[in-house]
């Protein structure tokens, strides 16, 4: 199959899509930065995995990977002094494709100095409705949608009774899983197509803290600052009040790393230089990846991502 996946009228879309984001920010004064997609490292989350390249020459003999995000090279340029920046750049992930995913997709990441994850989900709010016209967002805690959905506390609940909840709602065939892993299957296959419906996104927010990832905790210590946007029942991004502690950081990534050991996927080096940054010092900040791919999905009003892509991974 030589011919594009999506259609010429798709394509120019994304063309004037772009132009907008772009107009977008040099309104806000957002300045645009490019930054490598081959690396020395990666990501050392369990759940997200990298390409990697064997790069050989005379001299020289390393791993190469291709990244998930710029998410740790753009937070370097922060701590060296950069304003509010944003890139829009292709990520890498080593994962099946689908209706909702490629393995090779466009990603928009974009960093505020002096924001936190509330002012950032405002900025979001107004992104959206700028770039594709949707309603004022709704905003709900996780807490909140999981015991509107489900009459399930996610914060205080036990591992019994969230794992009983999931049994009792059909998800019942699975072993060795985590209280996150229930967690995720409940809100993935319980609750996620209910959301972001009628053009109006939904925006859930204070994660439990052990999905904090790369954000900061909260002050009741219970919940990170971290949110998920869904328009039409697909999750197209996922923001941060940025941690800034590099002590913790690398403990985060020393317990991703055991969880990978614990799972036998292949352990990864960590980002020496992006910790490096962090502790000379990442501004107050707060930060955003979206799926472009995903956004032109919302957008055009198609329900399989290879319809928004030039060429998907079975015809590249």
């Amino acid at each position: 199959m030589w011919r594009p996946t999506a259609t010429i009228d798709n394509l120019k879309l994304r063309a004037k899509l772009l132009a907008r984001i772009r107009q977008f920010f040099a309104e806000k004064e957002v300045l645009e930065v490019e930054t490598p997609l081959l690396c020395h490292s990666t990501i050392p989350d369990q759940n997200i995995l990298s390409f990697s390249s064997s790069y050989k020459l005379p001299g020289i003999d390393e791993t190469l990977y291709l990244q998930t995000s710029p998410e740790f090279a753009m937070k370097r340029l922060l701590a060296a002094g950069a304003p509010s920046i944003y890139q829009i750049c292709k990520a890498f992930r080593y994962e099946g494709y689908g209706k909702q995913h490629n393995p090779e997709f466009t990603i928009l990441e974009w960093y505020r100095l002096g924001f936190d994850h509330h002012k950032l989900m405002q900025e979001m709010d107004e992104f959206l409705q700028f770039l594709i016209q949707t309603k004022p967002a709704h905003k709900i805690t996780y807490q909140e949608l999981f015991i509107e959905h489900l009459n399930l506390d996610p914060i205080k609940a036990t591992y019994s009774e969230i794992k009983n909840c999931a049994i009792k709602n059909g998800l019942n065939h699975m072993e060795g899983l985590s209280k996150d892993d229930w967690l995720d299957l409940l809100l993935t296959h319980k609750i996620e197509k209910q959301l972001g419906k009628n053009n109006k996104p939904t925006f859930i927010y204070n994660y439990p803290k052990s999905q904090a990832a790369l954000a900061k905790l909260n002050e009741d210590k219970l919940t990170a600052a971290r949110f998920e946007v869904y328009i039409e029942g697909v999750e197209l991004a996922n923001g941060f009040y940025e941690l800034t502690s590099a002590n913790e950081q690398r403990q985060r990534f020393l317990d991703d790393l055991k969880k990978r050991e614990a799972l036998g996927i292949a352990t990864v080096p960590l980002d020496e230089r992006f910790l490096q940054a962090l502790e000379h010092g990442l501004p107050d900040c707060a930060g955003v990846a979206l799926g472009i791919d995903r956004l032109l999905m919302a957008k055009s009003g198609v329900r399989n991502i290879s319809e928004v892509l030039s060429f998907n991974v079975t015809c590249a």
